[in-house]
C-alpha cells in the first residue's frame, strides 16, 4: 500500500521531491518505494531522466489501478468506522466555482452528523471534477448535472439554476421587472471567463437571444466578480446560489433575466461504483433532507423583494 501511495503522489505531483514532501518521506526512500514495486509488477512505470519524464503505457495502467485499490482502501476503512459507531475519514467534494456559494447548505450538516468525519472542499472545473471522480481522487463532485458529459456517475439533482442581472440602482435596467439577455448585451459587463460551464451557458443563452457579448472584465472566481461590480462601474449576470453569499452589494439590484430556452440544474456527481464510498453516500443521504432549492428560492424572493420600488401612494 505504501509504494501504491507514492506512486499516486508522483502522479498528482509530477515531481519527485514534491511526491515525497507529500507523503512525508525522504526522496529516496519514495524512489525506492517505486522501483521495488516495478521489480515485483516486472514492468517499467516511470521513465526517468534528469528529473521525471512521464509514465510508461503499462506505468500509466499501473497508476490507475494504484488509484482504484487506494480508493477501495479508503473506502473500507470508512465502512468499518461507521461499524463502530462513528463514521470517520476525510470527504474530498470538488466543487465548480458557481455552487461553492451555496456548499455549506450540506457540508454543515454532514459535519453536524459526523462529527468524527472531515470535509475537504476544492474549487473546480466541472471537467476537473469528472477527470479526478473517475480517479478516484474525490468522492463527490458538486456540478452541473445535466450540461456537458459525465460519464459514469450517479447524480443527485439539487437545484435549478436561476440568472438574474446584478446592476447599479441608477442603471437604465434597475427598475424592470424582467429584463431580456438581449438588452444585457449592450451593458458593460463582468463576467467570469468562458474556460468555466457557468460562462459557456451564458453564452448560449446570449446567443439564443441573437446577441454575442464581449465583457469588460472577465474572472474565474465569483469573489472577483463581486469585488469588480460593487465599484458600480459594470453589471453582471449571476447565479441565484450567490446570493447565499454574497447577497446584494449596497447600491446594486438584482432583475430577473428572461427565463433561457434551457435551464441546468446543479447537484451532486459521483463515480458510479459498487460498493460505492460510505461517506460519499453520507453526504447524498443529507442532500435527500436538505431542501437545498427551497432555501435558495425563498432567499430569492426576499432579495427581489427588498429591491421591488415601492407602491405610489394614492
Amino acid at each position: 500500500m505504501r509504494q501504491l501511495e507514492y506512486l499516486a503522489a508522483l502522479a498528482q505531483e509530477r515531481h519527485f521531491a514534491r511526491a515525497a514532501e507529500a507523503c512525508q518521506v525522504a526522496q529516496p526512500s519514495l524512489s525506492a518505494g517505486i522501483r521495488k514495486l516495478e521489480r515485483e509488477l516486472k514492468v517499467t512505470i516511470v521513465r526517468r531522466g534528469r528529473r521525471f519524464e512521464g509514465f510508461t503505457p503499462e506505468g500509466e495502467r499501473v497508476v490507475m489501478w494504484a488509484r482504484r485499490i487506494l480508493g477501495e482502501r479508503d473506502a473500507l476503512r470508512q465502512d468499518l468506522s461507521a461499524m463502530r459507531g462513528g463514521l470517520s475519514g476525510v470527504l474530498r467534494v470538488g466543487a465548480i466555482p458557481t455552487a461553492l456559494t451555496a456548499a455549506s447548505l450540506l457540508t454543515t450538516p454532514f459535519c453536524d452528523q459526523h462529527p468524527l468525519a472531515r470535509v475537504s472542499l476544492e474549487s473546480l472545473s466541472s471537467r476537473d471534477i469528472v477527470h479526478r471522480l473517475a480517479e478516484f481522487d474525490l468522492d463527490v463532485g458538486m456540478t452541473y448535472v445535466d450540461g456537458e458529459p459525465l460519464g459514469d456517475v450517479h447524480t443527485v439533482p439539487l437545484y435549478r439554476e436561476r440568472y438574474l442581472l446584478l446592476t447599479p440602482t441608477d442603471s437604465a435596467l434597475a427598475d424592470r421587472d424582467r429584463v431580456g439577455w438581449a438588452e444585457v448585451a449592450g451593458t458593460p459587463l463582468c463576467l467570469l471567463a468562458p474556460s468555466m460551464q457557468s460562462r459557456r451557458i451564458l453564452d448560449q443563452n446570449f446567443a439564443d437571444a441573437g446577441v454575442t457579448v464581449t465583457p469588460s472584465i472577465e474572472t474565474d472566481t465569483v469573489s472577483a466578480l463581486y469585488a469588480h461590480v460593487a465599484t458600480h462601474r459594470w453589471s453582471s449576470v449571476v447565479a441565484h446560489a450567490w446570493l447565499y453569499l454574497f447577497g446584494v452589494p449596497e447600491g446594486m439590484r438584482v432583475v430577473p433575466l428572461e427565463r433561457p430556452r434551457r435551464s441546468y440544474h446543479v447537484g451532486l456527481v459521483l463515480a458510479d461504483r459498487d460498493p460505492g464510498s460510505i461517506i460519499a453516500r453520507a453526504l447524498v443521504d443529507v442532500a435527500h433532507r436538505v431542501d437545498v432549492r427551497g432555501a435558495l428560492d425563498r432567499l430569492l424572493r426576499r432579495h427581489l423583494q427588498a429591491a421591488a420600488p415601492p407602491q405610489q401612494q394614492p
